[in-house]
């Protein structure tokens, strides 16, 4: 289908019919991409051109913001947000701009730095479902409630892929009444997909032969594209097999799920004042550094217990000593971007204050690392003071007290029990359970805290740790019980080390 006049004109008829049809409120998705301007920007044209006094039904306009979107983008979409809040007051217009963030206690840097989860990957990927579908999901669920009934508007298409043709032409089998799909994932939501049938080329051309309606410019929008592109080309209607603008991917910058991030080398190496990103690409690629990724994480999984297969641990979440360094890289890019990048970007915050909140008291009360030192981190970067007001924590033992145990651990370790690398880990880890419930006045459930420590930390090393899980193992076996197989092959290739982290409940 070549895209014309007619068929837009069409479109914007039939979008106009389906929203006076009934008093079911519409949600549109954006992401400040191509293919959810265009969907949004038909919704526009088509409201715009209804009289004022049929605009009564509300258009929520949800973007999700991860909180680790592309700066460019992330300023791109904030800006588009700012002009679609005046352009809808001004043409009183029902659209209402909402931006959703998680929970500050499950975004990325909370869950990467503060409790250690591996980096996202194939058979891992712990972080759309926190960033972004969690944070929609909620804001539709409480329209859900109060109206009983939501049409979401969305701009996928089936060009985009064949797995993405194939759920789409399902759904359309599905439909329960015309052109709007049951979702698969949430009752009482219905999908209308008016770009379904487009492709690349058709969505460019409407973008630039359609002015856009709430002020901004789809000719920027074309230019950030192109800037993503190794060839810093977006060619339209051209021969089959050539590339397309549409391929360009805008994200997480911290994405990991591709193995370079190329959109954003491209932007990198087609514009020089774009050359302030280097240092967030660089980083990237530092934690997100599958070859050396094992040897710096422990080989207990986050609750302590042991999992293995072609008889090696399973590693699980990131040690102390990374969770640490990573932070304070952090810290330093973002220091070095607001003093130094464009001025635009003078405010960026990389991590948020409220997520340093998280990660500490999750440092500090969950694994015990009574230390304290994110303050310390944060105070050597910025030189500023951590501002946490509600902060609740025991000063009986900060830093001092812990270099004291540790450098009294390791002569210990030096001289009595060479090898014992959880030693430490243990001793401070029970100091700790036991301050906590002193301070707090909670005794109750004291013991098992203890025991539980003890079974997660007795072991000599990682060594020690797999001879006790492979006994146990072949312990099971022997008495008949079910056990891990794959724990007692030995044919191991590197290729199945992915096999670590097949699911969320391995994080654990």
């Amino acid at each position: 289908m070549a895209i014309s006049k007619k068929i837009i004109n069409g479109l914007i008829k039939t979008i106009q019919n389906l929203y006076l049809s009934d008093d079911i409120p519409w949600m549109i998705g954006y992401s400040g991409g191509k293919d959810s301007t265009a969907a949004l920007q038909l919704v526009w044209i088509a409201i715009e051109g209804l009289p004022e006094r049929q605009r009564v039904k509300p258009i929520h306009i949800m973007n999700t913001d991860t909180l680790v979107e592309s700066p460019v983008v992330s300023k791109w979409v904030e800006r588009s947000l700012d002009s679609m809040r005046k352009a809808a007051k001004e043409k009183k217009l029902p659209f209402v701009p909402e931006k959703l963030i998680p929970e500050y206690n499950n975004t990325f840097w909370v869950n990467l730095l503060g409790r250690g989860y591996p980096f996202p990957r194939k058979k891992l990927r712990w972080c759309t479902d926190r960033l972004k579908i969690q944070p929609v999901n909620k804001f539709v669920k409480e329209q859900i409630a109060e109206h009983g009934e939501i049409i979401l508007v969305i701009g996928t298409r089936k060009a985009e892929s064949a797995r993405r043709a194939k759920t789409m032409a399902y759904y359309e089998k599905k439909r329960v009444r015309e052109l709007l799909s049951p979702s698969s994932t949430m009752a009482n939501e219905l999908v209308f997909s008016p770009l379904e049938d487009w492709t690349d080329d058709d969505v460019w051309i409407f973008l630039m032969q359609y002015r856009n309606p709430w002020g901004y410019s789809n000719t920027d929008l074309l230019t950030l594209y192109r800037g993503a592109t190794a060839d810093n080309e977006c060619p339209l209607m051209v021969e089959k097999g050539l590339p397309s603008c549409g391929k360009s991917r805008f994200g997480c910058w911290v994405c990991t799920m591709v193995e370079k991030d190329k959109s954003m080398e491209a932007m990198i190496a087609n514009d020089d004042e774009k050359a302030w990103m280097t240092p967030l690409l660089e980083f990237r690629n530092r934690f997100g550094d599958e070859t050396n990724d094992r040897g710096r994480r422990s080989f207990r999984k986050m609750k302590g217990n042991l999992q293995g297969t072609y008889k090696q641990l399973h590693h699980g979440p990131y040690l102390k000593y990374w969770r640490e360094k990573w932070l304070e890289e952090l810290l330093e890019i973002q220091k070095d971007i607001n003093e130094n990048g464009p001025e635009e970007f003078a405010n960026l915050e990389l991590i948020t204050i409220p997520e340093l909140r998280c990660i500490r008291r999750i440092w500090v009360f969950d694994k015990h690392e009574f230390e304290d030192s994110l303050p310390g981190i944060y105070k050597k970067v910025t030189g500023k003071k951590f501002d946490d007001p509600e902060w609740v924590g025991s000063e009986a033992f900060r830093k001092e007290e812990w270099d004291i145990l540790e450098e009294v651990v390791n002569e210990a370790v030096n001289d009595l029990y060479s090898g014992e690398e959880m030693l430490f880990e243990m001793v401070y880890s029970l100091i700790d359970i036991e301050n906590q419930a002193t301070s707090l006045n909670k005794r109750k459930g004291i013991t098992e805290s203890l025991e539980n420590c003890i079974r997660k930390t007795f072991y000599k090393n990682e060594e020690d740790a797999t001879q006790y899980y492979m006994d146990r193992v072949i312990r099971k076996k022997d008495l008949g019980g079910k056990y891990n197989s794959l724990a007692l092959d030995g044919r191991y290739d590197y290729l199945n080390e992915e096999n670590e982290d097949e699911d969320e409940d391995a994080i654990e």
